[in-house]
């Protein structure tokens, strides 16, 4: 076979879906039209990315990898790989209380600031860092848990649940769902023990992400919504953590409902987030989660992305208060945005400076970036105006972006 690269789209979605399924399969698999199977295969118009979503899905693969920027089965790096090897004996050994041999575990206040440090980790595109601080207070954590009694008990509940959310996470930015899965069943008893809403909450919203990136937007949204009406906030009595958990299960919903064109639907999510993010008054932290105002523009951008409205985007992405992102934001949140705004430009025909904005996220992140299906969108759209131009910022930011 050619360097995965080189083939176009139509040609990889051909080779993944094999001989053995038909186009017909493939498309009633998915959930698409047969017409749209056939252009796709054929090179004739692009996809969305809903639909790239559902084929991928369907295909068993990720979306990187359909639009070139992964190879199958070689598209992790080696570091990578075993970091998710390490990370995956760590959530499954540990439910399963396999872990012996530790005589002096970490203290609490210990595991909560390694807790912490992976999650952080997690937010600047480490994966081998999550891996190994995750595994630390997962393999620690659970054996001064099995032995732990009262408040500290609930206390060391609550940072293996979010131990075990980064996991997750990490888990599910892979495409490695089963894993994110198990991770957050664990997750999720260890916080209806503690009986923290809170994190309770925070954890559907994970789940809600999970099924997002399946395809499964209508699980996706209904997760969502119903663990944010099982919180929902009192807005005159309500703690500051329940506002977060709110706001960003109404993004999580937000989110869903744009991959499925409900435009109204999304607005309405959105909404509410932004109404949760003005009683923050700033940005808050929690559990790794950050969720504030500038956390719900940047989000509301991407949203207005995926529904085409890509004028009301590039509004939103101008405002003086979007014009210098907070020193807290997260590596990857902040990239993610940028690669929404490039989008936006180059949907308005503003080739130049979405090609810039490519650029900068690429050199800022440029192990994360071959993980993501826009920066290949944004590579076709560009190509059409001048291969040359996109061929050398494949080479510049290290990812193949057309063939």
């Amino acid at each position: 076979m050619s360097n995965w690269a080189d083939l176009t789209t139509g040609k990889r979605i051909k080779h993944l879906r094999g001989s053995d399924l038909t186009q017909q399969a493939l498309a009633e698999a998915a959930g698409v039209s047969l017409a749209l199977v056939q252009k796709a295969e054929q090179d004739r118009g692009d996809l969305s990315v809903g639909s790239l979503l559902k084929l991928a899905n369907t295909l068993k693969t990720d979306v990187a990898v359909i639009l070139g920027q992964q190879a199958p089965r070689q598209g992790m790096s080696r570091d990578d790989r075993a970091a998710l090897r390490h990370l995956s004996n760590a959530v499954h050994e540990s439910a399963l209380g396999e872990w012996d041999g530790i005589n002096n575990p970490s203290t609490l206040d210990e595991l909560s600031a390694v807790r912490d440090l992976a999650w952080g980790a997690y937010w600047a595109s480490d994966t081998a860092k999550v891996s190994s601080l995750a595994s630390k207070v997962l393999m620690e954590g659970q054996v001064r848990y099995n032995s732990a009694t009262g408040v500290e008990r609930e206390r060391l509940a609550l940072v293996l649940a979010s131990t075990y959310r980064v996991a997750a996470s990490c888990a599910n930015g892979f495409g490695h769902r089963d894993l994110a899965l198990s991770a957050l069943t664990s997750a999720k008893i260890l916080a209806k023990e503690a009986d923290d809403p809170v994190m309770l909450a925070l954890l559907e919203s994970t789940l809600s992400w999970i099924y997002l990136r399946g395809a499964q937007t209508p699980r996706a949204v209904a997760v969502a919504e119903r663990a944010a009406q099982a919180i929902e906030p009192s807005f005159s009595r309500a703690s500051r953590s329940e506002f977060l958990a709110y706001g960003r299960l109404m993004i999580s919903a937000a989110v869903a409902a744009s991959r499925r064109e409900d435009a109204h639907a999304a607005d309405d999510y959105i909404s509410q987030a932004q109404a949760a993010a003005a009683r923050l008054g700033r940005e808050e932290k929690l559990y790794g989660t950050s969720f504030g105002p500038t956390a719900a523009k940047t989000e509301a951008v991407g949203i207005h992305v995926a529904l085409r409205n890509y004028g009301q985007a590039l509004k939103l992405a101008s405002q003086p208060d979007m014009a210098k992102l907070p020193k807290s934001m997260s590596k990857v949140a902040r990239n993610r945005y940028k690669l929404d705004v490039a989008l936006a430009q180059c949907e308005s025909k503003l080739y130049d400076r979405a090609a810039d904005t490519l650029i900068e996220v690429g050199l800022d992140a440029p192990q994360w970036v071959k993980h993501q299906a826009l920066p290949g969108v944004i590579g076709k759209r560009l190509a059409k105006v001048s291969t040359a131009r996109v061929r050398n910022i494949s080479e510049l930011i290290g990812v193949p972006l057309v063939a």
